[in-house]
């Protein structure tokens, strides 16, 4: 692997979540036991004794963490002693609202949880708190039914009977609203808030825009049920876009069983030699905080008063102590420059077809689903052609089949459980050449220098067209979508120096295979550039379970 030549370092803060299933909150005790702590639906009572808080937070420290993401309970239980505690040792802390998302209560009209105004300043107050974590704010606006159960209460608020535009413009100014809020309540009382940024922590590839455009720093999903570069690149497109920090979460829960440590079903559900390959890549990416979703998988605490690393915590260990400091980085995320920028309306849609922003009564705009059409074509055929993740016909989670046949009261199974080879269903390798996302409103000068753009969705706005246009006619390569052009220039050919292809079909139309080849580069690797420097990733084993890596500076 190629080591860079010292330059401006940049070293991602890394960061732990707290734990749902391992043990009680050590600032809450039994009251963390009472309510449900993850989105399966259920209680799960604790399986580990509960760490006294200063021995928990030096096991964060000794694996690294600079930051702490802390589920604030929604009665506030041992909330100020957790700040108190998190300063003492010079802990920096991540507010999370996920479970009160889960469990209430909800800002009206919504199934969203929003910190308290006080709790915030308290722990602002503190000069340790970094982010407010909005956890999966676009999977709670589409399926908002997931937790609440008495109403159908979108996180932004009920988009029913709006057209797609119209639902994205009410999500974002929702959002957009809520970080104005917080950041005059911080102003207020004169503390900077760009120290404490809204983090929208998506697990599925839609809206990061949306919530870039509100004012949000936007934290993608890896590992999880995700195609690693179809997530990344369209979050670094909203990140570059937008102006936002990016925030990585390393999301141990998933679809996979294997002979590893696990808790209950799903988690984790990645081997630890993916879960080694995602940290490298999500590193790589130079976000400007990488943390881990939740410690129960890295770390147990037994009857002796004693942390022990599993197999992931191991992991995690040699990535903060070793890799990280042997690999500076000379790059940020803010300097993605793409080859191949693919432009297409923020519409929600992962491959679900309904419920667009939460939108009960509209169907999905057919017109959504080219968007599928062009990950299919980018990345080789590799993703499929009906959708952006694994939440889609045609995968069979074996995290299904271990619920069935192991009873609750038998986790954590130590050695795991063995499933027949090819049973698992979860790679990162899907090969992308530098490919970048922006929205139907991407301004001229935002683009970079992309030799292809291509154009889908279901709508683009006027100066985003014109835009397009113009990079065709100065010698870029341009396929665009019928649907989204004016009669004047529907016919395909050259424009300027450039080329203008117009389809009705990305999937079935010979012409835009053709015009497509020579910038895909090769389906062995997946190539994401930052300013001068090509990460470069590449199959370590047969199926991408596991990755290898180079660095090329250009």
């Amino acid at each position: 692997m190629t080591k860079l030549k010292q330059g401006a370092p940049h070293r991602p803060k890394l960061g732990l979540q707290g734990p749902v299933i391992a043990w009680q909150d050590p600032w809450a005790g039994d009251i963390s036991d009472t309510m449900m702590r993850t989105g399966t639906g259920s209680i799960y009572p604790s399986q580990d004794p509960t760490p006294e808080p200063g021995a928990f937070i030096r096991a964060l420290q000794d694996l690294g963490a600079v930051f702490y993401v802390h589920h604030v309970l929604p009665n506030l239980a041992g909330q100020s002693d957790m700040i108190r505690d998190a300063a003492a040792h010079g802990l920096d802390i991540c507010l999370g609202n996920e479970y009160g998302n889960i469990n209430g209560p909800y800002a009206e009209g919504t199934n969203r949880y929003d910190v308290p105004d006080l709790t915030v300043l308290e722990a602002a107050l503190s000069g340790r708190l970094i982010g407010l974590l909005y956890d999966e704010p676009e999977h709670l606006q589409i399926n908002a039914g997931q937790y609440r159960k008495d109403g159908f209460y979108p996180h932004w608020g009920i988009t029913d009977g709006l057209s797609p535009a119209q639902a994205r413009l009410k999500v974002t100014e929702a959002a957009a609203a809520r970080a104005a809020h917080v950041r005059g309540l911080l102003e207020q009382t004169g503390i900077d808030p760009e120290r404490v940024p809204l983090v929208s922590e998506n697990v599925f590839p839609v809206q990061f825009h949306a919530m870039a455009r509100a004012g949000m720093a936007v934290c993608p999903k890896i590992m999880k049920e995700s195609f690693q570069s179809l997530q990344l690149s369209t979050a670094l497109g909203a990140a570059r876009q937008y102006g936002r920090d990016m925030w990585i979460c390393a999301d141990l829960w998933g679809p996979d069983v294997g002979p590893w440590f696990i808790r209950t079903p799903g988690f984790p559900g990645h081997s630890p030699e993916e879960y080694a390959s995602a940290l490298r890549m999500g590193y790589l990416m130079g976000p400007s905080h990488l943390f881990t979703e939740n410690i129960d998988a890295l770390m147990t605490y037994n009857k002796y008063r004693q942390f022990r690393k599993t197999e992931f915590g191991e992991i995690w260990d040699e990535f903060a102590r070793r890799f990280v400091p042997d690999q500076p980085l000379n790059w940020r995320h803010s300097e993605a420059d793409p080859d191949i920028a693919f432009i297409h309306a923020d519409d929600s849609n992962y491959g679900q077809n309904e419920r667009l922003f939460g939108n009960r009564r509209q169907p999905a705009p057919e017109t959504t689903q080219s968007v599928f059409h062009v990950w299919h074509l980018l990345s080789h055929g590799t993703i499929p052609a009906h959708g952006s993740c694994m939440h889609i016909p045609g995968y069979v989670f074996p995290r299904h089949e271990l619920k069935a046949q192991v009873p609750a009261d038998r986790f954590p199974l130590p050695g795991g459980r063995m499933m027949p080879a090819g049973a698992q269903v979860h790679p990162l390798f899907y090969p992308l050449h530098n490919v970048i996302v922006f929205d139907e409103t991407v301004r001229e000068e935002q683009l970079g220098r992309p030799r292809l753009i291509v154009v889908a969705g279901s709508s683009i706005s006027e100066s985003t067209l014109l835009a397009v246009r113009k990079r065709a006619e100065s010698g870029a390569v341009v396929i665009i979508a019928d649907w989204l052009v004016p009669r004047h220039w529907t016919g395909s050919g050259p424009a300027g120096s450039g080329t203008w292809l117009v389809t009705d079909s990305f999937l079935t139309d010979e012409r835009v295979q053709e015009t497509m080849r020579p910038f895909l580069g090769s389906k062995d690797c997946w190539m994401q550039r930052f300013g001068h420097t090509e990460v470069r990733f590449y199959k370590r084993d047969p199926q991408g379970f596991t990755l290898d890596y180079e660095l090329f500076e250009r």
